[in-house]
């Protein structure tokens, strides 16, 4: 943490080629500082990440909720002033590390008047506090040893020393750290993708059927050929999309979103391909295919759908003529 947006995700990637799971620990401690690393003041930078960045203290990302996912401006969670004080009422869903992290950067309507994009505020919530509870841990497909839980916060008293940035900030916030935090879940996805080819290559030299490595039917060696090709070209635009998000480009969010939606659908389909040239040992668990087919699932799904992607993409198109 604290290196440009390529380094960072170069570290992903390579976690999550052998573990998707371990990745989430880099990726999530980035997503959940990242609003205070964009918006924070300086006393907060100085009272916060010291322990965030030595790893003495987790941190994650308190946005969804069961209403509110990808229309992420429905948020019901409310942050009501009382004097120096906030006081936080609402449940999150779907939150990784939620159970572990000693801080919860938790977005809340603060102006329920307000026009959609200025209702929201962040707040840093330093747990254990009275009011704060873990619900559930959830129970998935794949990413199984990362905790994913429900929270519930009710009259959780915040100083209002802990909002990041101003009120009606919280739109805002969340949308620059999705800038920057989508192509960690691409960079996890082309992990995941390059870990099943690399095992896709090693069993189809050693497996032998019909007195030749399997690798060396032409449907097999095709198959291999294409998933490389899509694993290189996810990594190419990932890597690019890195370097113009960092140079501060504009349209940052479509980089962003086109680098999440290809690497993505990459590692679905690589991971699916792998699992069918292991065949029957592809179902089982004594080689890791079939997990890394389960992880890939969620980088479609988490920091944003890959439909709400093309969203993304082809609203930056379009306004381009504006």
């Amino acid at each position: 943490m604290g290196g440009d947006l390529l380094t960072v995700c170069l570290a992903i990637e390579q976690i999550a080629r052998a573990c998707t799971t371990s990745s989430l620990i880099l990726a999530v401690q980035d997503l959940g500082s990242l609003p205070l690393r964009l918006g924070g003041s300086p006393e907060q930078l100085a009272r916060w990440v010291p322990p965030l960045a030595s790893g003495e203290t987790l941190i994650c990302f308190g946005l969804t909720e069961a209403e509110a996912g990808s229309d992420a401006a429905a948020l019901r969670t409310t942050a009501v002033r009382d004097g120096d004080d906030y006081l936080i009422n609402g449940t999150k869903r779907f939150i990784t590390n939620g159970s572990v992290a000693g801080l919860v950067t938790v977005f809340a309507v603060t102006n329920p008047d307000a026009p959609r994009h200025r209702r929201l505020s962040c707040f840093v919530v330093e747990v254990p506090t009275e009011g704060f509870r873990v619900a559930r841990l959830e129970h998935k497909m794949g990413i199984r040893g990362s905790p994913t839980a429900e929270l519930e916060l009710t009259n959780v008293r915040v100083p209002a020393a802990n909002r990041i940035g101003e009120d009606g900030d919280g739109w805002t916030l969340a949308m620059r750290t999705f800038e920057r935090s989508r192509p960690g879940i691409a960079a996890q996805a082309v992990g995941i993708a390059q870990g099943a080819l690399d095992a896709a290559v090693d069993y189809a030299r050693q497996r032998k059927q019909f007195g030749q490595r399997i690798g060396e039917f032409q449907m097999i060696g095709a198959m291999l050929a294409d998933m490389d090709a899509q694993v290189e070209a996810a990594r190419q635009l990932l890597y690019t999309a890195c370097e113009v998000i960092e140079a501060g480009a504009p349209d940052a969010a479509r980089w962003a979103a086109m680098c999440k939606l290809v690497a993505g659908d990459t590692a679905m389909r690589v991971t699916t391909d792998a699992v069918q040239v292991f065949g029957g040992y592809g179902y089982v668990d004594e080689f890791p295919v079939e997990r890394m087919m389960r992880d890939a699932k969620i980088t479609q799904l988490y920091e944003g759908t890959q439909q709400i992607q093309r969203l993304v993409i082809a609203r930056a198109l379009l306004g381009r003529g504006d």
